[in-house]
């Protein structure tokens, strides 16, 4: 029998889950053993998961699960050191040469385990079965537009919180904005990632520039980039990707004034936004990289929990088919991820 541990989100303000009651009770009917932890932060209560028939466990208690459990989770483990040896589902964010993804890597090469990373769980075409990617560019391109509006009054982007819904959103940038209207340029617009973005703006009434790969097939450079007020990145880093922003762009002459990073892999070599280094978080959502004029950048990683009711809905319902699928982990999508992990696993 498949037993499936929905561990809690041990990172602050992360109060997405994979899975809903609902799915969880389709689970249940199908023949998994489904244990949901409690969460103090969760978005949608446990009390839905205990009536949907799974057991309930301690909040943080995966480590101590049955050995042939396979922990469920979205975001990063606690960064303890310790051995992993159960087979983990997760978005690792270890399969591109990000230091602390090494880390991870060897401590599930120390304990035996398997990390069955989101991102690589793929269909035959190798598109995602799953993704968080319309609720990032969403929620992105609204926490970048705020950052524009805090810069026009003389100020530096506060704390984001999350929002009740996406009309909420809206209408709070919306009234942040209060007539500016920024050139907004989305690269990678045909994405689900760029998708959202541009809906955002659209919702907006703002003027925007949407590329994809027709239009930048050609490598760079690109100075289109530097002519918007606000860059909206949606393209996930990987070997040739080009540079949308090199690191000279802080001195060049720009009407740039906001970096949405919505793809956010800053660590990785192939980044193609090369005037920053490190994520930003709820409290801090952006760096400011140039005072004159100002150029903020915006790299919240987990910017789908600040919508986590909606986006924890919808991503819920396109794993559904995998989760049910786990009984045949050697076949499909399963087997394609197992194998993409131990292809980066480091030499014991």
């Amino acid at each position: 029998m498949v037993h499936l541990w929905v561990r809690a989100e041990q990172r602050p303000h992360e109060e997405r889950v994979g899975v809903t009651p609902e799915g969880v009770a389709q689970l249940v009917r199908a023949g998994m053993r489904v244990t949901v932890e409690d969460s103090r932060q969760r978005a949608i209560p446990i009390a839905g998961y205990r009536d949907a028939g799974a057991e309930i466990a301690a909040e943080g208690s995966w480590p101590g699960a049955p050995a042939d459990a396979i922990v469920f989770g979205l975001k990063e483990l606690p960064e303890d050191g310790t051995p992993l040896r159960h087979r983990h589902i997760m978005f690792g964010h270890a399969f591109k040469g990000q230091p602390a993804g090494q880390v991870l890597l060897r401590r599930f090469r120390a304990g035996g385990g398997t990390l069955l990373d989101l991102e690589y769980l793929v269909d035959e075409a190798g598109r995602r079965v799953a993704a968080f990617g319309y609720w990032a560019g969403f929620a992105g391109a609204a926490v970048s537009l705020k950052a524009l509006a805090a810069q026009a009054a003389g100020a530096v982007c506060g704390p984001v919180a999350t929002w009740r819904d996406k009309e909420a959103l809206v209408a709070d940038v919306r009234s942040d904005l209060a007539g500016l209207a920024p050139r907004v340029m989305i690269i990678g617009a045909l994405g689900r990632v760029g998708t959202g973005a541009g809906d955002l703006c659209e919702s907006l009434g703002l003027v925007v520039t949407r590329w994809d790969m027709a239009e930048t097939a050609h490598g760079g450079p690109f100075p289109e980039v530097l002519a918007h007020e606000v860059f909206l990145n949606c393209i996930l880093a990987r070997p040739g990707c080009p540079v949308f922003v090199p690191a000279g762009a802080v001195t060049a002459p720009r009407a740039l004034r906001v970096i949405g990073d919505i793809a956010c892999d800053p660590t990785s070599d192939f980044s193609p936004v090369k005037v920053y280094d490190r994520a930003t978080d709820w409290d801090a959502p952006v760096l400011r990289v140039a005072g004159d004029p100002p150029l903020d950048v915006m790299a919240i990683d987990n910017l789908p929990s600040l919508l986590p009711r909606e986006s924890s809905e919808d991503f819920a319902a396109q794993l559904l088919p995998s989760l049910l699928a786990l009984g045949r982990a050697e076949t499909g999508a399963w087997a394609r991820a197992r194998a993409e992990f131990e292809r980066h696993l480091p030499e014991a």
